[in-house]
């Protein structure tokens, strides 16, 4: 495998990593239905150790707007409380000593346009995420052409093939971004 291919795939690499995160965060951002997802980014401090809440609960949705969590160990019972009502869901569990229950108020057309919002600023920070992964995979091909490694000729086909999956994966996040705002103006 040439110089230039392993940049290439390193770069394939790093932007369907970034590509994955994006999808993660956009899970996380609340539409009008729970979800599990939504929980996924939530760290509750357990015993002096931050730990992710799905770690910690299982977590069911039995109707559209509602979640119930379990914990595993019921003294974290009020700590998993804590890190959902101080989490950005924007809402108020309540406890029965053994569940949680979450219900997630219906969202109003300002709240949307505000998730909608967010969802846009995280696919732009998944974009520019991947334009730094390319310039540094340009930046290493042109450095192996200068050092005589590669020829101008492998330059070029390693830079037009770097802009077309740099251009495939802004298409898989455009394409996240475009099904995340459908969800969120569903009513």
């Amino acid at each position: 495998m040439s110089d230039v291919a392993t940049h290439l795939a390193d770069a394939e690499s790093k932007m369907n990593k970034a590509v994955e995160v994006a999808k993660d965060d956009f899970g996380a951002i609340r539409t009008g239905r729970a979800h599990p997802a939504m929980f996924n980014k939530i760290m509750v401090d357990y015993y002096g150790t931050y730990t992710s809440l799905s770690q910690l609960a299982s977590i069911q949705i039995p109707e559209s707007r509602m979640a119930i969590i379990s914990p595993f160990d019921k003294g974290a019972m009020s700590s998993i409380e804590k890190a959902i009502r101080e989490s950005d869901l924007g809402v108020n569990p309540q406890t029965d000593g053994v569940v949680i229950r979450v219900n997630f108020p219906q969202l109003t057309e300002e709240r949307r346009k505000d998730y909608i919002k967010v969802a846009k600023t995280k696919a732009e920070d998944s974009k520019i995420s991947m334009r730094n992964i390319r310039r540094s995979a340009k930046e290493a091909m042109e450095k192996l052409e200068k050092d005589g490694d590669i020829g101008k000729d492998d330059l070029a086909r390693g830079e037009k093939e770097l802009e077309k999956i740099t251009s495939d994966h802004v298409a898989k996040i455009d394409e996240l971004l475009k099904h995340k705002e459908a969800e969120l103006l569903e009513v």
